[in-house]
């Protein structure tokens, strides 16, 4: 096929099937892999060429991540959590909304978002019809935690995963620059929520009674299990922690944790396998398929040289231009073939701009993750977490529509892109604040955890004096 009909033929077969996957009339699996396989058939990609195109460090961190968060989920831990969150706010429903929010944002940011809604949502269910209350602003303050927590780090979202495996940032690399701002955007958000549903979340005093008497070890299943899946979990963010100091790939870290958690817990492999979303795997196999095509016709290449036309070439225009653009499109688009093709995009403007050092293209890939994840809150459609809620609640009798979400997120959305924009423009002027804002956060985050640690001691030592006391 002539250069020419190639690039033509490559760009007419990538937004076909970016159409069809906004459209959802096809699986998106499908309808990546047969865009995949008709740019083998043509071959605008050889086959050698269509598997260096697949991104193999991300398949594998999703697929180790599935498998242990797969095996874990049997135990119970995550209801056990859920309910614990519940009781410690007394039944009172603003307080609940608060705990599963915050209980949902924490595992977002250790686990993938759509895991976390599918075990937090039947909790959320339970406790409303206990508390004869709508779950409906409990459902979308997760929706929007689980994609704000999941910004936070390297294997909270998709995107994140994406984003890391193309430029070997490591976990603590998206820990350090993106927590402090997340922290303020889920602080933010949650008091607007709670102002906004203030008069909706009442409850009868009898009714949150009830509250305090679920037990939540009775989700607790199978402790030996928990044990050893907790151990695993442990040892897996350890990895995350220090993999790009060891110099190893986030998937190796994820797939040796899972083959770790399969040799001691003894779990049927066909079984865990199960546990694995093999549609999601093979839409990334396409996805990268379909981009690859674009990035070898030259399509990539010309649509950054034309993004640095409107900026101009300047760093911070161009941050701005990619946060803002993100999350608008992630509103409206799946993020995750949205981002693959950003990747070789900013890749292009880094050439085009001159950068040499891969690192001062760090201020962009942070612009993408906050775009693209914090967008996803902006509709119903704009993130996975968001399908997968709207789904189970709809099953349940409690539909939230389109324009209802809508009125909500999107308002909280472009809040989180304002405040997003105000810390990479102070990161851009002032990089000593942002070191400062890390510093006082860390601190913060250690002293709560001492707090508890603290109290356990106090205890622990006035046993102790109980004890002597007695004996004399």
């Amino acid at each position: 096929m002539p250069e020419h009909l190639q690039i033509y033929f490559a760009t007419a077969v990538f937004l076909i099937t970016y159409a069809i996957i906004v459209s959802e009339k096809i699986h998106r699996a499908v309808i990546a892999l047969v865009g995949a396989a008709l740019i083998a058939v043509f071959k605008i990609l050889e086959p050698e060429e269509a598997v260096h195109a697949i991104d193999f460090n991300t398949i594998g961190l999703l697929v180790g991540m599935m498998i242990i968060v797969g095996i874990t989920r049997q135990t119970g831990i995550f209801e056990f959590l859920a309910i614990k969150a519940a009781k410690s706010s007394k039944g009172e429903p603003l307080k609940i909304l608060a705990a599963l929010s915050l209980v949902t944002a924490v595992l977002s940011a250790l686990l993938d978002n759509v895991t976390t809604v599918l075990l937090i949502v039947p909790v959320t269910f339970a406790i409303a019809q206990k508390l004869r209350i709508s779950p409906i602003p409990i459902l979308i303050a997760e929706i929007i935690a689980s994609n704000i927590g999941g910004t936070a780090t390297l294997i909270g979202d998709p995107p994140n995963i994406m984003i890391g495996s193309a430029t070997h940032l490591g976990f603590m690399d998206f820990v350090i620059n993106l927590t402090p701002i997340v922290v303020v955007i889920y602080v933010c958000t949650l008091t607007l929520l709670r102002l906004i549903y203030r008069s909706q979340l009442v409850a009868d005093p009898e009714r949150q009674k009830t509250i305090m008497e679920l037990n939540e070890h009775d989700e607790l299943k199978d402790m030996r299990l928990l044990k050893k899946c907790l151990f695993v979990l442990a040892l897996t963010v350890f990895g995350f922690v220090i993999h790009q100091y060891v110099h190893l790939e986030s998937s190796v870290i994820a797939l040796t944790g899972a083959s770790l958690l399969l040799l001691i817990s003894r779990e049927d492999p066909e079984h865990a396998l199960h546990n694995v979303e093999w549609p999601v795997i093979f839409f990334f196999i396409g996805l990268f398929v379909l981009v690859g095509s674009l990035e070898k016709v030259g399509v990539i290449e010309a649509i950054a040289a034309a993004a640095l036309d409107v900026t101009g070439g300047a760093m911070l225009p161009t941050a701005m231009l990619i946060l803002w653009m993100s999350g608008i499109a992630s509103a409206f688009v799946d993020n995750i073939p949205f981002v693959a093709t950003m990747i070789p995009l900013i890749k292009n403007m880094g050439q085009m701009m001159g950068v040499t050092d891969p690192t001062a293209l760090n201020f962009f890939w942070w612009s993408l993750s906050l775009g693209a994840c914090l967008g996803g809150n902006g509709t119903i459609i704009g993130a996975s977490a968001n399908v997968v809620v709207i789904g189970m609640a709809e099953k349940r009798g409690s539909h939230i529509t389109f324009v209802k979400f809508f009125i909500i997120a999107f308002p909280l959305m472009i809040m989180s892109l304002v405040l997003s924009s105000a810390y990479m423009y102070l990161w851009f002027i002032f990089p000593e604040t942002i070191t400062i804002l890390v510093t006082l956060l860390f601190g913060a985050v250690v002293a709560l955890a001492a707090m508890p640690i603290n109290k356990a001691l106090e205890k622990s030592a006035a046993k102790k004096t109980a004890k002597k006391n007695l004996s004399r």
